[in-house]
């Protein structure tokens, strides 16, 4: 069985004193069971790149290096000291237009870098409640997930898209209904794909944590705003421990 992993994505939120927050999660956590991954801003990756956790940047470019102003390349990321990068997460699919093919290419990049791609997957609401979640899962595997994924250069998260910093959390089933259908579809496709960690996200917090992460093939989760906070985050760690 894999390790689990808990990933917090910090998004666009943290100066270098928000690292006091880390220091403390660190303290607390200095000999975890689990994986510890920390998705901070890319200014403070450096920072963070001595500290017990892997440390993931949030977004990368497809390119090596060009001309593409404002972005970030795997190697930069592997450069400053990051293990992880996320693609495709929901709010990069919305905001920018990605598609399943432009994550795809950013997932090759960070092999490429020796990174671990962390490739997020979910639906919206209105796809959940037209019934079409499980082929939009299927769509997004399929484009978004390259060919040369194993269970050491690739996690997926699945996050519901409507569930994402709203405080709705789907049932304890619709979780594993999906966590099932993607184990089901890594397992076809991929000849390791049964070891691939495959995360929740979507509102986890330490109220919650423990049901979902009872639910099969939930190796973990992928925290947005709960991973700011020690006092937050520690509790979801210690809930994944005991799973």
């Amino acid at each position: 069985m894999p390790r689990k992993l808990a990933a917090g994505n910090w998004k666009m939120n943290g100066l270098r004193a928000s690292l006091e927050e880390l220091k403390t999660l660190e303290k607390r956590h200095d000999d975890a069971s689990v994986d510890i991954l920390i998705c901070p801003p890319a200014t403070l990756i450096s920072a963070c790149k001595d500290m017990l956790f892997d440390i993931g940047g949030q977004d990368c470019h497809s390119a090596t290096s060009g001309a593409h102003t404002g972005d970030i390349s795997a190697d930069m990321l592997a450069d400053a000291g990051a293990s992880h990068v996320l693609t495709g997460h929901s709010e990069r699919r919305t905001d920018h237009g990605e598609d399943d093919a432009t994550i795809a290419a950013k997932s090759l990049a960070a092999y490429a870098a020796d990174l671990t791609a962390v490739i997020c997957i979910g639906e919206t609401l209105e796809e959940r409640e037209n019934g079409s979640t499980l082929a939009v899962i299927d769509t997004q595997l399929a484009g978004s997930v390259p060919d040369a994924a194993t269970a050491q250069n690739t996690v997926i998260a699945y996050e519901p898209v409507w569930a994402i910093g709203t405080g709705k959390v789907p049932t304890l089933d619709q979780i594993g209904e999906v966590h099932a259908h993607i184990r089901q579809r890594l397992t076809d496709r991929f000849s390791d794909g049964g070891a691939m960690r495959i995360l929740y996200g979507g509102s986890v917090k330490g109220s919650n944590a423990a049901d979902i992460f009872a639910v099969p093939d939930v190796d973990g989760a992928l925290v947005g705003g709960a991973s700011l906070k020690a006092d937050d985050f520690s509790p979801i760690i210690a809930a994944l421990e005991k799973a």
